[in-house]
């Protein structure tokens, strides 16, 4: 075969291509276990951290089975039903009616005290945004919140990652003194809401703001039954 000639090039070409695929593919699939193991790690850091439990990749799995003593699911009444609290998708299950959906809860002991954690997932100004929000025992004063997002713009939204953000969320309260469910309110710059209630949004990140103060207000309303049982 003339290795100059067009059809050797297409053939070489083709051969190149099936090859590299090939490895790749057998990268990928050699490489799944780890990811899968990696995101479950960072899933443990960041239920942990809305309790304001600091861990690293190496210890998080041990302080999570020391923290976290319970998980389980319940539905919008706030009765349990069965499922993997751990490894529920909330994309999926807010695909779902709200009487048919699957929520998640993890309790932790922190100094003696149980903490309630309730995982959250909305769409902000790019793309995904999500978190987790911790209450008291009471399950209505916030212990603590930790959140992330895949696309939000740098130094705007993608503020919400921060610390400095979320650290005012703690002591916040979900109910208002008639027990009604008022969530968080994000405020835009000269908004009026209750001191209870209320914490500043980002400046110049209004949209990502308000679309964190409806994933609060949508997921915690499914969390009501559940949060209204002292």
């Amino acid at each position: 075969m003339d290795r100059n000639g067009n059809t050797y090039t297409f053939l070489y070409a083709s051969v190149m291509v099936v090859a590299v695929a090939a490895i790749l593919s057998a990268a990928a699939f050699n490489l799944k276990p780890y990811q899968k193991r990696n995101e479950e790690i960072e899933k443990m850091q960041n239920i942990l951290a809305s309790v304001g439990v600091e861990t690293t990749p190496a210890n998080a799995a041990d302080i999570y089975k020391e923290k976290i003593v319970s998980t389980y699911v319940i539905d919008n009444s706030g009765n349990k039903k069965d499922g993997d609290a751990f490894n529920i998708d909330l994309k999926v299950e807010h695909a779902k009616a709200a009487n048919e959906q699957s929520l998640p809860i993890f309790e932790a002991k922190v100094d003696g005290s149980t903490k309630y954690i309730i995982p959250l997932r909305g769409t902000g100004l790019w793309g995904p945004i999500w978190g987790y929000i911790s209450v008291d025992s009471d399950k209505n004063t916030v212990y603590g919140a930790v959140f992330a997002h895949k696309g939000e713009t740098p130094g705007l939204g993608a503020e919400i990652a921060t610390g400095k953000f979320q650290a005012p969320f703690a002591g916040k309260k979900l109910f208002d003194s008639s027990s009604k469910l008022v969530s968080i309110i994000v405020a835009k710059s000269g908004e009026q809401a209750p001191a209870e209630h209320k914490v500043d949004g980002i400046s110049g990140g209004t949209i990502t703001s308000k679309a964190l103060e409806k994933m609060l207000l949508d997921d915690l309303t499914n969390y009501e039954a559940f949060l209204s049982k002292k």
